[in-house]
């Protein structure tokens, strides 16, 4: 594993680990790394210094990073759940019930979320419908 410090267009620095230095120049190329800020894909490695540092630096800076790393993911998720509120049909319960008919053309096809049990996304797995399971709180707002 590799890992690098990248940098978008617009400017936004994040890091990334790659099998190895061909896989991440692979995926660059292809338009598949992208920014967790903004999306650019139009990436490029940032430079990088050696990191030199006491065993009590290397903590708190392994600390500082986790509590940067857990920040982005939050921010991430917020955006996710942004999104899907704005430009997704809340369909409550029947999340189950309309997916299927979405999958087996019986619905239009449109990005709906909602609620479901295990059971449901077990069985919606099992008959090949597509979804994903988003972090609790995504609720119809008002």
């Amino acid at each position: 594993m590799i890992h690098y410090q990248l940098k978008c267009d617009s400017g936004h620095e994040f890091e990334a680990w790659f099998r190895d230095g061909a896989t991440y120049e692979a995926q660059a190329v292809a338009g598949d790394v992208a920014c967790p800020y903004c999306g650019d894909t139009h990436v490029a490695k940032a430079p990088m210094a050696p990191n030199i540092a006491t065993g009590t630096q290397r903590r708190e800076m392994a600390e500082d990073r986790a509590r940067q790393v857990a920040d982005q993911i939050l921010k991430a998720v917020d955006r996710l759940r942004k999104h899907v509120e704005q430009d997704c049909e809340y369909v409550g319960e029947r999340f189950a019930e309309e997916a299927r008919r979405i999958h087996y053309g019986e619905s239009e096809e449109r990005g709906i979320f909602g609620e479901g049990s295990e059971e449901d996304a077990a069985d919606l797995r099992e008959e090949g419908v597509e979804f994903y399971r988003l972090p609790s709180g995504i609720r119809k707002n008002g």
